[in-house]
């Protein structure tokens, strides 16, 4: 029994040495348990962790910086930087690129995805931290505006708690770290189950995946993707879809949508990105 405790635990536990990207809803717990934040932590090394903080979403990016720069601090990482880059000439500097370099984990703070990527894509900063992604090399952490900004057709932006239309989301460009999937955060917490779909509706080869405030779908190198925190990630595939009428209609006409298929996952649940299938889920352990 207790060796089966044991293989359970290592299980669900995340490995220091194993990288991963974990895509964050937004509002994780900063504060009680910080399960989201100490899992980011580990994967990036736990106490050898080197810790680069990128708040250029923010309004406020020294404030923002300075509250992930104290929480890693404070789990024990062994190094731990805020590059404050609020301009592109920034990401050609020598010292921003030895640390994504050098990093082992990358944070993305929430704020605005628009900024985020104005900053960020197309730099020789972001082509250091894309490649050492794929080559499994560095974690990659997006919470907020820092998810959304994780698949190639991005939400800019839009409105919440209508049927889906076509003027109900505003799409972008994003950095790609996930480039099949169309990212939405807060989701279930800003009712934008309606957006979503407006957007898979618009990128139908694409997977949507909406995901809750304190809920991160964490994605191994394999293409898995495991759930974590308080709610759900709401994954659309369009993939069998029948039917649309989106190139038919006015914007801001309802659109058809016709045999989708929607999973709703919750702690410990697994999802194939690119087979597109559920998988079995991981239990949380007894308290």
């Amino acid at each position: 029994m207790v060796q089966l405790e044991a293989q359970s635990l290592e299980m669900r536990t995340p490995q220091a040495t194993k990288t991963a990207i974990l895509v964050i809803g937004g509002a994780e717990d900063k504060v009680h348990g910080r399960e989201i934040l100490h899992t980011f932590f580990a994967r990036a090394g736990s106490t050898d962790a080197h810790i680069a903080i990128i708040p250029s979403a923010s309004r406020e990016p020294t404030i923002i910086g300075a509250r992930y720069l104290s929480i890693f601090e404070e789990m024990g990482a062994k190094k731990v930087e805020v590059l404050d880059i609020r301009e592109r000439q920034q990401c050609d500097e020598p010292n921003v690129q030895a640390c994504l370099a050098a990093c082992t984990g990358v944070f993305l703070t929430g704020g605005d995805q628009l900024r985020l990527c104005a900053v960020l894509a197309d730099t020789p900063a972001m082509d250091i931290i894309r490649m050492r992604v794929q080559r499994g090399q560095l974690t990659l952490a997006g919470t907020s505006a820092g998810a959304a900004v994780m698949g190639h057709h991005m939400i800019a932006g839009g409105g919440s708690g209508e049927s889906p239309n076509r003027a109900l989301v505003d799409m972008a460009i994003g950095l790609g770290i996930i480039p099949d999937a169309i990212v939405d955060q807060h989701f279930h917490n800003r009712n934008r189950m309606g957006r979503l779909l407006s957007a898979v509706a618009c990128h139908p080869d694409r997977l949507g995946i909406g995901i809750d405030e304190d809920t991160c779908a964490m994605v191994e190198k394999d293409g898995t993707l495991r759930v974590m925190g308080k709610g759900t990630v709401t994954i659309v595939d369009p993939g069998e879809m029948s039917y649309t009428n989106h190139a038919d209609i006015g914007a801001a006409e309802p659109l058809s949508l016709h045999n989708l298929r929607v999973h709703i996952l919750s702690y410990g649940d697994r999802y194939h990105l690119q087979k597109r299938i559920v998988l079995a889920p991981v239990q949380r352990l007894p308290q």
